[in-house]
């Protein structure tokens, strides 16, 4: 189903860190437009930029300029009370670390009740219950959070992302601790999100995640760099969640640049490597050959 709501809108997406001896820019004019009811990949190197753009479409962090915006929501301009209820109500965020999800004191149940209890909703028992069918863990709600395993752990983490409907599912390295078949399980789970309407956006190193998504996107040195994208959308003919699991799946990524709203573009870095390009120092020369641009090294003595 062709999707035409935005649920992310960037464009020149800026943020910076400021301490006492120096600045850092971790986004440096970012666009991105993610689609309502979209599940894709954000995937770079350590320091890139792509856990402070989750953070900033989470509600954790503040954008420092450019525009951004989530289902409708204008991060920075969001009011600090406005920023409270759309961390509790819009926006679902699921970390690497179990312990940032979890409060270790509460049982199963209560721990998925509580954003609940936050929000003063009724249904709370209900509703927890249902999404702890939905993670698979139903027999287990009654059980301490020390009890489970690390990848229940995470499962549970994902039914309490969940517990206020949030029209935005974010999740940081969410397979980064777990082993190989719970990484199925919660992929299979974030498909079945996706296939109920969730927008739901993964940032990670893990390729059975982000080869198993029709849309990936790389970010290098706080911008935009490539897009990966699937070229048989083979996953709205399966039969069945588990058969993403499966090697069998056919469809290859293409890469494909991104080109910002000035113009601007990044080459990817085995091209860099291979030519020996030298950034600010090296110059290239473009032509333009009917739908093609090409780029061709200048030689320092020409």
């Amino acid at each position: 189903m062709q999707q035409t709501e935005l649920a992310v809108n960037c464009e020149g997406l800026v943020k910076f860190y400021k301490t006492k001896d120096f600045e850092v820019m971790a986004l440096q004019g970012l666009d991105l437009e993610v689609q309502t009811g979209e599940l894709m990949a954000i995937i770079g190197s350590s320091g890139s930029g792509k856990s402070t753009l989750l953070n900033i479409l989470g509600g954790l962090d503040r954008p420092t300029a450019g525009k951004v915006s989530v289902n409708g929501q204008d991060m920075l301009t969001i009011s600090n009370k406005e920023l409270i209820k759309y961390k509790r109500e819009k926006a679902g965020f699921v970390w690497q670390n179990s312990a940032r999800n979890l409060i270790s004191y509460l049982k199963v149940q209560e721990n998925v009740e509580f954003p609940m209890v936050l929000k003063s909703a009724s249904g709370k028992k209900a509703r927890a219950i249902e999404l702890l069918e939905l993670v698979g863990l139903s027999k287990k709600r009654k059980s301490r959070i020390d009890e489970l395993s690390g990848g229940e752990q995470q499962r549970v983490a994902i039914a309490i992302a969940l517990a206020n409907n949030p029209g935005l599912l974010l999740a940081d390295e969410p397979t980064g601790s777990v082993d190989t078949k719970t990484t199925g399980m919660i992929l299979d789970i974030f498909y079945e999100l996706n296939q109920m309407g969730n927008t739901v956006i993964i940032v990670t190193h893990d390729l059975a995640i982000s080869r198993r998504v029709n849309r990936v996107l790389a970010i290098r040195d706080g911008r935009a760099s490539s897009e990966y994208i699937r070229q048989n959308l083979y996953a709205e003919a399966l039969d069945s969640i588990g058969d993403l699991r499966g090697d069998s799946a056919e469809g290859e990524h293409e890469e494909l640049l991104v080109i910002d709203k000035v113009g601007r573009v990044q080459l990817p870095k085995e091209y860099i490597d291979t030519l020996k390009i030298t950034g600010g120092k090296d110059k290239v020369l473009a032509e333009l050959d009917e739908n093609r641009i090409i780029l061709v090294k200048k030689q320092k003595d020409e």
